[in-house]
């Protein structure tokens, strides 16, 4: 048989399952929930392979060479082969990624809300690939950004195999990337939470079941794999004593992990910058970045990075001085700027926490010295600077508070880990807007916030949405006439006009309601102009994104839209207009139907 025959008859024969898979006619939700298991199982799974990727080169780069070089010569080896790992990898992403610049958290983001959920699967898989020597060869990068584009990817092939709408694929993307978070850090409520907030910007009805079902689905593969034990080892004794701890020593802490947040974003683009400069051979800027890491790594013997997918033990943020766990932080910011800007693969929640236990563990140290009987415990507050560096770097503070609550399970913690997460993460937005995540898609010219593309509604405007044929209310209208407007139709707002078709005021359905509820009481010479209220209002050539602000900062769900200088009405625009703008301007900037159903027909 022909080579085409062949696949002609393989994409006929698939087409037939797909037919069969449509005739059975299942529910929305039963289809989700019934892909969000297989997905969490082939997370799961991607997860141990990957861990094992990961000790893998960490036999090759670290124990072998130990073996057979004496320990004297550590301080030359260990950069070099920090080097070798790093070119490694970025020779990975280069010719076998082919050039991807992507295929992180950020990428997932961006194919969720521009891509209709499409994550090609080579570039996920040499992203991957590269990870797991970055963080061998020792690197210093987390393993949550590869397992994330994994899950995500895995997501993504099967929506795409079964040909399904981009909803579905959204929602299949998250769970994916859910299952991951769960599957890596033994934390199912955490990773179905960082799927929720980060990749999908909503919490969704549609998508929360089968997010979470592929979360604790992840979670107790993983548990099979590698038992039921938290990512970061937790100390035995951790706690604090004193109630003025909660109400001054942790708020502090909040501020000075927001402080140290913002000092990391900065950092890493500044690093991101200076390497672009690089033009000249590029080559060799893997080999500098890996050898300025390692040197790194052996200067602080080996604490700033595991061992293999091993994290390094929270015990040690309690017992050193405080000055060197703050170098650490430091240098743990320095080595995954140099890690992830030269060539090297890998994740940023990691380092977030290691730098946060870092900051907490250098605080509470400080604490416990100029108070030394005031019985505080150091361990405590490096656990609590994990969450709220997590928070603030990412922007992520649901997912901080879960992720430490779930490696202690302990409810007493949660009091200053939720009091210190919300202030650094108010801090650190304060002082820079950009977190490590939106940092990235900025640099690119995207802007993304929950799970909306920003520079879409940016580039639209009022006049590309907005209802011109919205039913006016004339100022004079007696309370009879007003309640025509009552049920009509699915209009929110209905402005009131004078005889000129200046605004005077709106009056909503709520507004109706009550009308309707006290007709009785009501005297025809009550008015349309009696009963409106003042509204904001939006002009045809003002930007969606400003309108849609404009709404949200005054709770409303509809605005009149006027014309500038004579203050005349044109209509309404409301939230659901703007949707609709935005998801044809999302549809034609996103491939074609025919790529999508390349591998089946669309399933209803």
């Amino acid at each position: 048989m022909e080579p085409k025959a062949k696949h002609s008859s393989v994409r006929d024969s698939w087409r037939a399952v797909v037919d069969w898979f449509n005739a059975l006619e299942l529910s929305e939700n039963t289809i989700l929930i019934a892909f969000a298991l297989v997905i969490g199982v082939l997370s799961a799974l991607g997860v141990a392979v990957f861990y094992k990727s990961i000790d893998l080169a960490f036999a090759l780069f670290y124990r072998l060479p130990g073996e057979l070089v004496p320990r004297a010569a550590v301080l030359a080896y260990r950069p070099v082969l920090t080097a070798t790992g790093f070119a490694a990898a970025w020779w990975f992403m280069k010719y076998v990624g082919r050039g991807h610049d992507g295929m992180n958290v950020p990428d997932v983001q961006l194919a969720v809300v521009r891509r209709r959920g499409i994550i090609p699967p080579r570039p996920a898989l040499a992203r991957t690939a590269a990870s797991a020597i970055t963080i061998g060869a020792g690197g210093s990068a987390g393993s949550e950004g590869p397992v994330v584009v994994f899950g995500s990817a895995i997501g993504s092939l099967c929506g795409r195999t079964f040909g399904f709408s981009s909803d579905r694929m959204r929602v299949l993307v998250g769970a994916g990337a859910g299952a991951a978070i769960s599957a890596a850090f033994n934390a199912p409520i955490a990773g179905a939470f960082f799927a929720l907030e980060e990749i999908l910007g909503s919490l969704a009805v549609t998508a929360f079941p089968p997010v979470v079902v592929a979360s604790v689905i992840a979670a107790v593969v993983s548990r099979a794999v590698f038992g039921n034990h938290p990512a970061f080892p937790i100390p035995v004794e951790y706690s604090y004593g004193l109630a003025r701890e909660v109400f001054l020593f942790f708020p502090l802490l909040g501020v000075i992990t927001g402080v140290v947040a913002a000092l990391f974003v900065r950092v890493f683009f500044g690093v991101e910058a200076l390497v672009k400069r690089m033009t000249r051979l590029r080559w060799l800027v893997p080999w500098v970045g890996g050898a300025l890491v390692g040197v790194l790594v052996v200067m602080s013997r080996g604490l700033l990075v595991g061992y293999g997918h091993l994290a390094v033990h929270l015990e040690v943020f309690g017992r050193m001085p405080w000055y060197s766990l703050a170098l650490l932080a430091l240098g743990s910011i320095v080595a995954t700027s140099i890690t992830l800007n030269t060539g090297g693969s890998g994740g940023l929640f990691t380092p977030s926490l290691y730098v946060g236990a870092a900051t907490g563990g250098a605080f509470g140290v400080a604490l416990a010295q100029l108070l030394p009987n005031a019985s505080i415990r150091p361990e405590a507050y490096a656990i609590v600077g994990m969450g709220a560096l997590v928070a603030a770097s990412t922007s992520a503070p649901i997912t901080g508070i879960l992720l430490v609550f779930e490696m202690t399970n302990d409810y007493a913690l949660v009091l200053p880990l939720m009091l210190a997460t919300v202030i650094s993460y108010l801090v650190a937005r304060r002082i820079e807007p950009d977190s490590l995540y939106s940092g990235w898609l900025r640099r690119r010219g995207e802007r993304i916030e929950h799970g909306t593309d920003e520079t879409a509604l940016a580039s639209l405007r009022v006049r590309d949405a907005y209802d011109d044929r919205a039913r006016l209310v004339g100022e004079h209208e007696d309370v009879g006439a007003l309640l025509d407007h009552l049920g009509h139709d699915d209009q929110l707002v209905f402005p009131v006009v004078d005889g000129a078709g200046a605004l005077c005021g709106i009056i909503d359905l709520a507004d109706l309601g009550r009308i309707a509820k006290d007709y009785a009481n009501l005297t025809a010479l009550v008015l349309a102009s009696d009963l409106a209220h003042p509204a904001e209002t939006v002009t045809p050539n003002e930007t969606l994104l400003d309108a849609t602000r404009r709404m949200g900062v005054r709770g409303v769900s509809a605005v009149p839209v006027v014309d500038a200088p004579g203050g005349r009405v044109l209509g309404v625009l409301s939230r659901h207009h703007v949707l609709a703008a935005y998801e044809r301007s999302i549809a034609g900037s996103t491939p074609d139907d025919a790529e999508l159903s390349a591998h089946g027909q669309s399933v209803a």
